[in-house]
């Protein structure tokens, strides 16, 4: 496995959510894995968040969900047969 450093550094992205405007920081990997799970759900990203987001109890940070989110899909991905 390579490491690549900039992988590593967080990119935060503007959203709005509900009417509301909010920033998320995860590192780059991770939004290439949600931006794929909105091209497979065919909706614009925030749009995917958001539907994710639903079930989100307050004590969780939306970060932790949707890294977790990714982890599942990426893993998911990789023991699906093509």
């Amino acid at each position: 496995m390579q490491h690549n450093p900039t992988a590593y550094r967080l990119q935060k992205r503007s959203l709005s959510l509900y009417g509301h405007r909010t920033s998320i920081a995860l590192e780059a990997e991770f939004w290439q894995v949600l931006e794929s799970m909105a091209r497979h759900a065919q909706c614009p990203l925030a749009t995917f968040i958001a539907k994710l987001d639903t079930d989100r109890p307050p004590e969780q940070s939306l970060a932790s969900l949707l890294r977790l989110s990714a982890l599942r899909f990426a893993q998911h991905q990789h023991h699906t047969p093509p």
